[in-house]
């Protein structure tokens, strides 16, 4: 009941905020109850451009999970399968991909997204989003992919299944787990992203919604229950990403590879 309490208590701090008006929050205060019910901060949202920086913000998370689940389970499958030299290079490359914060490269970062004519262009922020993901990612399917017995491949080898059949019908189906710790770790990554929408775009139209909770500070003060609205609507995507894989992401968590 104590757990229960600490984590309902926020929620409810946040929620009755959502509802009341902007004057009655002010004069109530935070913990008081709701007088009224409205949804008018959530309306006033949409109509203040919050639609088009959540529509943005869904881009870039979809491209960044769809380049991440292209690239990172062929790469982990070479890496664990291949006895040469060349696939052991590059996975310690990925590695040390983990040591490079990002607000270390964001200056030639900015110059290199600007050169390619990228610069204020959604793309311009999804290409280096994928890019930060993949040695995470990279690091964690190779850790599940490992998990899986030699023997079921040897199976597989004796069945004359080409490399293609034992990725697809093999790795991928016991790899569940770490596949879907990958897309939630990708789609959190992106949905967050602060400082590659923040350096490399400017105008409202590629605008994300780390950025657009900006519009409730003005210089008179902070419109709380519309920040708070616009935090709800942005956490519900990612809460229906979690719901739908929860299992998945702990097993995967768990090293066990969905097995």
């Amino acid at each position: 009941m104590l757990w229960l309490g600490l984590v309902a208590f926020p929620l409810y701090v946040m929620l009755g905020a959502t509802v009341q008006s902007r004057i009655e929050y002010s004069t109530n205060g935070p913990l008081s109850l709701p007088r009224s019910f409205s949804l008018s901060n959530y309306t006033q949202d949409f109509s203040s451009g919050f639609g088009l920086y959540f529509l943005n913000t869904l881009i870039v998370t979809a491209s960044v999970v769809g380049i991440v689940l292209l690239l990172v389970p062929p790469l982990a499958f070479s890496i664990v399968r291949s006895r040469s030299r060349g696939s052991v290079r590059i996975f310690r490359l990925f590695l040390l991909g983990l040591a490079i914060p990002a607000q270390a490269v964001i200056v030639p970062m900015f110059y290199v997204i600007s050169k390619a004519g990228l610069y204020d262009n959604l793309i311009g922020v999804i290409l280096p989003t994928a890019a930060f993901c993949l040695p995470v990612c990279a690091l964690i399917l190779t850790g599940t992919m490992r998990d899986i017995t030699g023997e079921l491949f040897e199976a597989m080898a004796i069945d004359g299944a080409t490399t293609r059949r034992v990725f697809f019908q093999l790795v991928v189906p016991l790899s569940r787990g770490g596949l879907a710790t990958i897309v939630v770790f990708s789609a959190l990554q992106a949905w967050n992203g602060f400082l590659f929408p923040l350096v490399l775009t400017q105008s409202e139209e590629t605008k994300v919604l780390t950025l657009g909770l900006y519009n409730f500070q003005t210089e008179h003060g902070i419109d709380i229950p519309g920040l708070l609205a616009a935090v709800v609507l942005s956490t519900v995507p990612v809460l229906l990403v979690y719901l739908f894989a929860r299992r998945a992401l702990v097993q995967g968590l768990m090293g066990v590879g969905g097995k």
